[in-house]
């Protein structure tokens, strides 16, 4: 197999949650134009819609779209069933969907935003990741793909919940990848400093980038050649890992 084909995504099926925007889009649009068809889940249908008709338009392949809140369970096993219900199957599922409230301190943490914190980042994935791997252990094979952050390595008492869940989802996917192997393989992306509308609070030092070692934020964009990497089979001795891409931080943000 030549190195373009391992990465060849052609008549697969991939589904992103958190997928009409930001780094979600840009695996949506990086898996489409490796060839697969793609399912683009997210809390708002009409950007979802929206993603759907400029992936059919730029790349032909076939874009379903559909409205989930992950940190409902009932949502989670409607999106897995409607799916299947579709395409047959699932190749790739990208637990990408997340949220990061913020707050004046600790203490002022409330349980209502606590769970939330929670609910999006590790209930939702975790419900998703063995719904779906569980599908893909019966039919043979598929990847599975959790995107944490570099914040569950180097947590800060700004995002402390959001921390906490992130670094569940760490050990969920290595977990995961035991359960589900040798037909499935698991694997989780912990992206750093990226330019997404998760920065518009950030202070201008922190948009600048300069505490980080390639001085500079990450675009959305250079996050899909570790979401493809994984998703194809370029990756197939790849299970449980954490993959870094963070510009080289090694302290907080």
């Amino acid at each position: 197999m030549g190195v373009a084909e391992r990465f060849d995504l052609t008549d697969k099926v991939a589904v992103v949650t958190g997928g009409s925007r930001g780094m979600g889009r840009s695996m949506v649009l990086a898996f489409a134009e490796a060839g697969a068809d793609v399912v683009i889940a997210s809390r708002k249908l009409d950007n979802c819609q929206a993603l759907a008709k400029e992936v059919e338009a730029t790349t032909g392949r076939t874009a379903m779209p559909i409205a989930v809140h992950v940190g409902h369970w009932d949502e989670c096993d409607a999106l897995v069933d409607a799916v299947y219900d579709r395409f047959g199957k699932c190749d790739v599922f990208v637990n990408n969907a997340g949220m990061s409230p913020l707050y004046p301190d600790l203490v002022s943490v409330t349980e209502e935003l606590f769970d939330k914190t929670v609910g999006v980042n590790l209930k939702g994935p975790f419900r998703l990741g063995t719904l779906v791997g569980q599908r893909m252990y019966e039919a043979g094979s598929g990847s599975i793909i959790n995107v944490s952050t570099i914040g569950s390595l180097l947590a800060s008492v700004g995002e402390l919940p959001y921390a906490c869940a992130k670094a569940g989802l760490n050990a969920f996917t290595v977990g995961l990848a035991e359960a589900l192997a040798p037909k499935v393989r698991v694997n989780c992306i912990l992206p750093g400093a990226f330019d997404t509308d998760i920065t518009a609070p950030w202070s201008d030092e922190m948009k600048s980038g300069r505490m980080v070692p390639l001085k500079r934020l990450g675009a959305p964009d250079e996050i899909s050649g570790a979401a493809l990497y994984l998703a194809s089979d370029a990756s197939s001795y790849t299970t449980g890992a954490l993959l870094r891409v963070d510009g080289g931080m090694t302290r907080k943000v």
